[in-house]
């Protein structure tokens, strides 16, 4: 037993037996639906082993969603928890653990993974491209986060979760004050993840820098692939910090190397200035798709052409460049010098001024528009209100004097989600029903989910507001419970509500996608939205090849200049597409990184290097494959297209 005692879970509670329950009965469910429907084959060789980057952004997309349903169950017992003063729903150790896993997976494992969805199916077909540049390292990517999605996740039932909050500061996150294997599975699962983000940022950049449509200079891309041409140049500078920090934390807690410790020539605020200087561009590299996706359906559903586009691209550029000259405002109050906290309060506010322009761009746009109010015009509507109030929460955080009072209180935690949650869940739902049709090939009920909008709007407001009030009266974040003569039992309980109205928006956002499913007509045609930019201009759902005819731009909005001034978008024949292959290697040499992870978590060396040797073996047959990939021949092409509506020639 002294073996196997090191991967029990060292809190265990009723939660945690139910979640092993829940993990083993999903498991058996899913192996035996998969052997009853014979799908075995089938998700191996259109799923496993595909390189077709739509595919790839849809994967991302349901892994999002399931992060997203993980995320939120943890957010939801935190709120339970403080609902009441002096609650017992949750002991404090498993509220530490419950917080650090949330921030992690709604951070890494759902955001990041949602702007990964978009820049995967929307940017090739923005730029007239075929695929992206690099479709095998596109699956790796895809693979290694899920994997590391995969490691992290199993930590809260095989050895216990992070309890060192989601930052992870060190001296806490080393071994004397976090003994459990918990911090490692952190400092693992988030470098896996990592090393896939870092593979997507080159991948983009490449795309985007070589494979655009004739005529499609960089000042005519559409408003988000600029966003994601900015996002992935910032990923290329944040994430190698990010993972030096992860391998220093990681020798730390394996080796005993003291980078971070507080004794033997360590620093502990090394660690803080490493995060962060990945950490802040992080919440760029979120919101900068975001506001891409805002950029392209602000201008669709109000029917005018996006106001001030250079303006709009200057202002993305200035944001990634400050994203790396704030960082230090995330520890004011730990210790640095006047001088030091003038600096970057100043640069803190300056940020704000391009975001503050981008409002205006897109309230100038909606102005003197004929406004279609859909499901994602009401969200970005929402956001435009919503958001601006957490960038001004932003600007009085950024007073450093301040911030040593509003810093380690609930006015702060009020303040982050007021950005992200109308700043990137916002533009995820919006884009996830504005590219529906474009991945699915239907739409989604826009009943059901104006219903979802209108609780998520109500409950995020009811969520989140009153911890202003309350942060102002001196709650502390982190907090798991208080006293009734502290005062804030009302204004908690308001909170856990409109917690409850967010859970309930996402189930009615799961029952949108399956009452749609079941009930929304087929074959909308190609363009649903009466769209401007070029995803538009091919089939829903969209073929292998995504244009039977590269496109020839000439404009900013060539498919709305080709809809409407008469203008040619497809010129010259059809000819033989050429394509890449599938390939299980990527997903092969995924899982073994899985089994190297677990196998550093829990020091077991020999099987470490048994996959990392497993690993190099995947990475030397790639080395020497011969692989030219295949053809679609015209006559295929001709067929597709007369079958999904097209005109062949």
């Amino acid at each position: 037993m002294g073996y196997f005692a090191k991967f029990a879970v060292p809190h265990p509670s009723p939660a945690i037996y139910a979640s092993m329950i829940a993990i083993v009965v999903t498991v058996f469910l899913i192996i035996f639906g998969l052997t009853y429907f014979k799908k075995w084959i089938y998700l191996w060789s259109e799923w496993i082993t595909t390189v077709d980057h739509k595919k790839i952004g849809t994967m991302y997309l349901i892994a999002a969603l399931l992060m997203l349903f993980r995320g939120g169950v943890d957010a939801l017992m935190m709120r339970a928890q403080t609902a009441v003063p002096d609650n017992k729903l949750l002991d404090s150790q498993h509220y530490n653990e419950v917080f650090s896993a949330h921030g992690v997976i709604m951070i890494i494992f759902m955001a990041m993974p949602y702007i990964m969805a978009f820049m995967n199916i929307v940017v090739p077909l923005q730029i007239g491209a075929r695929d992206v540049a690099f479709p095998r390292l596109n699956a790796v990517s895809f693979w290694l986060f899920f994997m590391g999605a995969m490691l992290f996740n199993i930590s809260f039932v095989i050895g216990g979760s992070p309890d060192a909050g989601w930052t992870s500061y060190f001296p806490l996150a080393d071994n004397e004050f976090s003994p459990s294997v918990g911090t490692n599975y952190y400092m693992i699962a988030i470098q896996i993840a990592g090393i896939g983000t870092l593979m997507t940022g080159i991948n983009f950049i490449t795309t985007i820098l070589r494979m655009r449509a004739p005529g499609m200079t960089l000042m005519r891309m559409p408003m988000f692939t600029w966003s994601a041409f900015v996002t992935s140049i910032i990923i290329i500078f944040a994430f190698p910090v990010l993972t030096i920090a992860l391998l220093m934390g990681t020798m730390d807690r394996l080796f005993e190397t003291k980078f971070f410790a507080m004794t033997d020539g360590g620093m502990d605020m090394l660690w803080a200035n490493l995060f962060w200087v990945w950490g802040h561009p992080e919440v760029y590299i979120l919101i900068l798709p975001a506001f891409g996706i805002f950029s392209e359906i602000i201008p669709t559903f109000s029917r005018r052409n996006i106001y001030g586009y250079k303006s709009m691209v200057i202002s993305m550029v200035v944001i990634s460049l400050y994203s790396f000259f704030v960082w230090t405002h995330h520890f004011f109050t730990m210790g640095q010098t006047a001088y030091v906290n003038s600096i970057f309060s100043i640069t803190t506010m300056v940020i704000a001024v391009p975001t503050g322009i981008k409002i205006f761009n897109w309230l100038l746009t909606m102005w003197k528009g004929r406004i279609r109010f859909t499901v994602p015009m009401l969200y970005s509507i929402a956001f435009i209100p919503l958001f601006t109030i957490g960038g001004v929460t932003g600007v009085m955080l950024a007073m450093s004097a301040a911030d040593y009072q509003y810093h380690n209180t609930m006015f702060l935690v009020a303040h982050f989600h007021n950005v992200i949650i109308p700043g990137v869940a916002f533009a995820v739902l919006a884009g996830s029903t504005y590219y529906w049709p474009k991945i699915f090939g239907f739409m989604l009920n826009e009943r059901i989910g104006k219903w979802a909008f209108w609780f998520l709007t109500i409950g995020f407001s009811l969520a989140f507001f009153p911890m202003y009030i309350t942060g102002l009266d001196g709650q502390a974040r982190r907090m798991y419970t208080y006293s009734e003569a502290s005062g804030y039992g009302l204004l908690n309980f308001v909170s856990f509500i409109g917690a409850a109205f967010m859970a309930i928006s996402f189930v009615l956002i799961v029952y949108t996608i399956y009452y749609s499913i079941r009930h929304s007509p087929r074959h909308v045609g190609g363009d649903p939205w009466d769209a401007r930019s070029l995803e538009w201009a091919t089939h829903n759902p969209v073929p292998e090849y995504n244009f039977a005819i590269i496109p020839q731009v000439d404009s900013r909005e060539p498919f709305w200049d080709a809809k409407y001034k008469r203008y040619e978008l497809f010129k010259g024949d059809y000819k033989k597409i050429h394509m890449p292959n599938n390939s299980g290697v990527p997903f092969i040499m995924s899982a073994l990184f899985f089994v190297f992870g677990f196998a550093l978590v829990f020091s077991m060396w020999i099987l470490a290097v048994i996959s990392l040797i497993g690993i190099f073996i995947c990475m030397a047959h790639r080395s020497f494959e011969i692989d030219h990939g295949h053809y679609i021949s015209v006559e295929e092409i001709k067929e597709t297209e007369v079958k999904m509506g097209g005109n062949h020639k």
